[in-house]
């Protein structure tokens, strides 16, 4: 049986490696599969065999390359975990390979259609004026969603023109923030509606007088609900190509890039551990070059 050691595995990924709540509920996840797949063998008895077994199984589930390599990660930190600790005398996993990733370039707008989604919120009212700032915000920075709906009132620096968020690994890194976005946060936070002054005690989960962006009910906002934000005004500004939220990330690494900015600095932005991660934008703007190149020249 795995399943009596991967909370004790959860747990120090957690403490220890300060993993984000995603990979923790994804591990659990990944480890509650091969442990039902298992069919609760003996820790002792599990052997590569037994692994590629699993991920025989997982291949017919026609799960996409990504979610494969995440199980294969999952499978390999635990058991490396497992050896560490002297739990196992052999690692059963240590062989397993990852396959390859398809590398799909990463969609952006270009510089006018990041100009027609930041100008649809109105700009009067606390709810245009918070959806305007989500979305300057998000441009002008290039932080992920989730550090965006994390984002309290103190990691504001509104005289420096930086902000504080906390990326994967809970990794805390300090942003630069244009005057547009910051603006934008002032007279949202003019038009934002003062905490209720109620009869009923205050909780932890009131954040309305530390977050900086809530819902109309008071709560911190979700990654669910900036995504809905961004499609309304996707369509509102009839912007044809579909998007994601990550999509504003991307389009503020391309166009950092297209304007001069190096490598090492859009990578330290964005938080990203790895150059490699980076360098995909990169290809972007050489296929932008060369798609420019073939229409432009007259022997291309």
């Amino acid at each position: 049986m795995i399943d009596r050691y991967v909370e004790k595995f959860i747990r120090y990924l957690e403490i220890e490696r300060n993993a984000s709540k995603y990979t923790l509920i994804n591990y659990s996840v990944d480890l509650k599969s091969l442990n039902e797949f298992l069919n609760e063998e003996p820790i002792e008895k599990v052997d590569y065999v037994s692994l590629r077994r699993y991920l025989a199984h997982v291949k017919e589930q026609n799960l996409s390359k990504v979610s494969i390599a995440r199980k294969i990660a999952s499978i390999r930190s635990f058991f490396k975990f497992l050896f560490r600790e002297g739990i196992i005398k052999n690692n059963p996993a240590s062989s397993l390979s990852t396959p390859k990733r398809d590398k799909h370039l990463p969609k952006f707008l270009d510089e006018k259609e990041i100009v027609l989604l930041l100008e649809s919120p109105e700009k009067e009212g606390e709810a245009g004026l918070r959806d305007r700032a989500i979305l300057e915000t998000l441009y002008s920075t290039g932080i992920r969603v989730s550090e965006l709906v994390g984002l309290n009132m103190e990691h504001i620096d509104q005289i420096g023109g930086i902000i504080k968020v906390y990326g994967k690994g809970k990794k805390e890194r300090i942003v630069p923030i244009g005057e547009r976005a910051l603006q934008a946060i002032r007279d949202y936070l003019k038009a934002r509606r003062p905490v209720a002054k109620d009869t009923k005690p205050r909780t932890s989960m009131d954040v309305r007088d530390k977050a900086l962006f809530f819902n109309k009910n008071g709560g911190r906002l979700t990654d669910r609900s900036i995504r809905r934000i961004i499609n309304k005004y996707i369509t509102k500004a009839s912007i044809q190509q579909k998007i994601s939220p990550h999509t504003l990330r991307h389009s503020f690494a391309t166009h950092m890039l297209d304007h001069g900015a190096d490598l090492r600095s859009v990578q330290e932005l964005l938080g990203h551990a790895n150059l490699s991660s980076t360098q995909i934008y990169t290809h972007i703007t050489t296929e932008r070059l060369k798609s420019a190149y073939t229409k432009a020249h007259p022997r291309a």
